[in-house]
């Protein structure tokens, strides 16, 4: 009995800290690249001979906006509210502004927020990749000109793998973030030594002196200071993925320290007497082991992307299946994660928009300007998001979820002002992709619902439908039929137009209705409904987490397993193929909102490669649906 209560510890231990390791290579990516543009992007507030009290200013805002956002809003605060396990703002959305009541105020922030995470989606790639690149500029100038080629190799490789899956790569992602992390610490502990009176930073003093003393400018160097946390949110993202624990472990005791050795490092050998131009992170590392570094950066940085596309694969997954986006074909790219897909649509959009701006801004210099606008206001909406939590989750009074909540919101907001000074020098970019995104969220969802009501206007009553079974007028043929619906308690289009018009009917039939709730995932035993309406006849609805993705065949296999007489060898499918027409009598969705949701319909995934049915098995049958 002893020797067993000492083992459970152990293995629990040690699955923990490989968890943990396997975090730091999805998790930490963008966070823990930062450090190779941030502090180089605040000291060029300050011109090119940056005075000490500047330069520890610079440092003490870094460590207390690492501090703050990362440590105590997400590890401390945010990742304690989760959807059914789930973190994020599409599942804190879900939680607040759909599972409890039905807020379309809170909708609309969230999935604004998530409209943000699309720009820097496309912005986190590019600036990344260029900032690693750029330290051969120290190798030897003349490689300066080959920068940005190199770099748009880089990312045209890293989009093209995309369809082949990354579960081969990802398995090397933890060990080599590690690898990572330990170094850019040494790294860092190697910068201390030339100049130690660098942590007297760590007093905020030096930090609030900076910026009172700058006045307007000094206000403007926190657009620089927040590039530090830009990958914070991915924290609360992934935390469905890994769990809190592993991801609080490898911030707490890996990425943290690393992040604050490398930028006291950084520091230190500016205030040593350093140059700043050029990029200060490489002139940490020691002349012989500079194109190793660059090396491994250059990994990192590709690691850090990933990360980013394999979110927006996600996001898109979610936003598909809570009805805002129009559906598009899923690929499962390895049979054990099942955040490990591909969106062709997504990956070949951000690839066109991420050398756009790579080719267009040429520097990470330049990209820094645009980056941080979308994270800042993404992070100002969690903070009012976890206000509302405290109040309705935790039950905390007004005062103490106001007071906390208050902290968060002037912090956030004072980054999100002062990422909108640099609008016009690139912060536009970021912000018109989320409005493109989300102007076609908005759009969709107004068009499905438009569809929905048309199509429940119509509908013949079930019991109607059944007297006509009953009437013997329409023949029973061998086989089994599934008719996908929307219609929960009437009878399904597609099985009534079907039937009217072919005066037949499969032996076997069963009408299946996919129901997405507001939760992550759906309990097995509360999944799936069958209810038997006359013989030989079936109707069932299965209920979908927003997380989970609909598998057909193991869905029919437990419909047959609660008595629904299918032949699951011998199955035909019927679906609907809806063609959007403007509503005659003018009431209608206005002309140019109906005319972008019949595009973007026309342009959507079939049901049946969406859902991917075998082909040789599929009945469409289509209509017209005026809204």
């Amino acid at each position: 009995m002893s020797s067993q209560a000492t083992q459970e510890p152990t293995h629990s231990n040690g699955r923990l800290a490989f968890t943990a390791l396997a975090a730091l290579g999805v998790v930490f990516g963008d966070i823990g690249t930062s450090p190779l543009y941030t502090l180089k992007t605040v000291l060029d507030y300050t011109g090119p001979h940056p005075d000490p009290s500047a330069v520890l200013g610079a440092l003490s805002l870094i460590l207390w906006t690492l501090f703050l956002i990362t440590t105590v809003k997400y590890v401390n605060f945010a990742m304690r509210v989760d959807n059914d396990g789930e973190g994020g703002i599409i599942a804190l959305m879900t939680l607040l502004g759909v599972k409890t009541h039905q807020r379309p105020i809170i909708i609309s922030v969230g999935l604004f927020g998530a409209a943000l995470i699309y720009g820097d989606g496309a912005i986190t790639p590019a600036i990344s990749v260029l900032s690693a690149l750029e330290g051969v500029e120290q190798i030897a100038p003349a490689l300066t000109a080959y920068v940005l080629p190199a770099a748009t190799v880089v990312l045209l490789a890293l989009f093209a793998v995309q369809p082949f899956g990354t579960q081969a790569i990802g398995r090397a992602f933890g060990p080599i973030m590690l690898a990572w992390f330990l170094i850019i610490a040494a790294l860092g502990v190697y910068g201390i030594m030339q100049h130690p009176q660098v942590f007297v930073a760590i007093n905020p003093l030096y930090g609030l002196d900076y910026l009172m003393r700058g006045g307007a400018q000094g206000f403007l160097v926190l657009g620089g200071v927040f590039l530090c946390v830009t990958g914070a949110e991915a924290l609360y993202a992934d935390m469905g993925h890994f769990g809190p624990g592993p991801i609080r472990l490898s911030w707490s005791f890996v990425v943290f320290p690393a992040l604050i050795l490398n930028y006291a490092g950084q520091a230190a050998i500016v205030l040593a007497g350093a140059p700043t131009e050029g990029n200060i992170f490489y002139r940490l590392c020691p002349a012989p082991l500079l194109t190793p570094l660059i090396v491994l950066a250059t990994i990192a940085t590709v690691i850090a992307s990933q990360s980013i596309i394999t979110g927006a694969y996600s996001m898109t997954r979610q936003a598909i299946l809570l009805g805002w986006l129009p559906r598009m074909t899923i690929k499962q790219t390895s049979e054990e994660g099942y955040g490990q897909i591909y969106i062709g649509t997504v990956n070949w959009l951000l690839m066109i928009v991420t050398l756009g701006l790579t080719i267009g801004f040429g520097k990470s210099d330049n990209l820094a300007a645009a980056y941080g606008i979308a994270v800042s206001a993404t992070m100002l909406m969690t903070s009012v998001l976890l206000f509302i939590a405290m109040r309705e989750v935790w039950r905390w009074p007004v005062v103490a979820a106001g007071a906390v909540a208050a902290l968060f919101i002037v912090v956030d907001g004072s980054f999100f002002a002062a990422n909108m000074a640099k609008v016009m020098d690139g912060g536009w970019v970021p912000l018109l992709l989320a409005s493109i995104v989300y102007g076609l969220m908005w759009i969709w969802h107004r068009g499905a619902m438009a569809v929905q009501t048309r199509v429940e206007s119509e509908v013949t009553p079930l019991s109607t439908f059944i007297e006509l079974l009953d009437s013997g007028k329409i023949a029973r043929v061998p086989g089994s039929a599934v008719f996908f619906t929307r219609a929960k308690d009437q009878t399904p289009p597609v099985l009534d137009w079907h039937v009217r018009h072919n005066r037949a009917l499969h032996e076997n039939a069963l009408t299946l209705t996919m129901t997405v709730v507001s939760v992550p995932r759906v309990d097995p035993g509360a999944r799936l409904t069958v209810q038997r309406e006359r013989d030989h006849f079936w109707r069932a609805e299965v209920k979908l987490g927003f997380m989970e993705h609909p598998d057909i065949p193991e869905i029919l296999a437990d419909c047959k397993m609660m008595g629904v007489g299918l032949d699951l060898d011998d199955v035909t499918y019927y679906v609907g193929a809806e063609t959007i027409v403007p509503a005659e009598d003018g009431k209608g969705l206005p002309r140019w909102q109906e005319v972008m949701f019949a595009a973007m319909g026309r342009n959507a995934a079939r049901i049946s490669d969406y859902l991917h049915l075998p082909y040789d098995q599929v009945v469409e049958i289509g209509r017209e649906i005026e809204i």
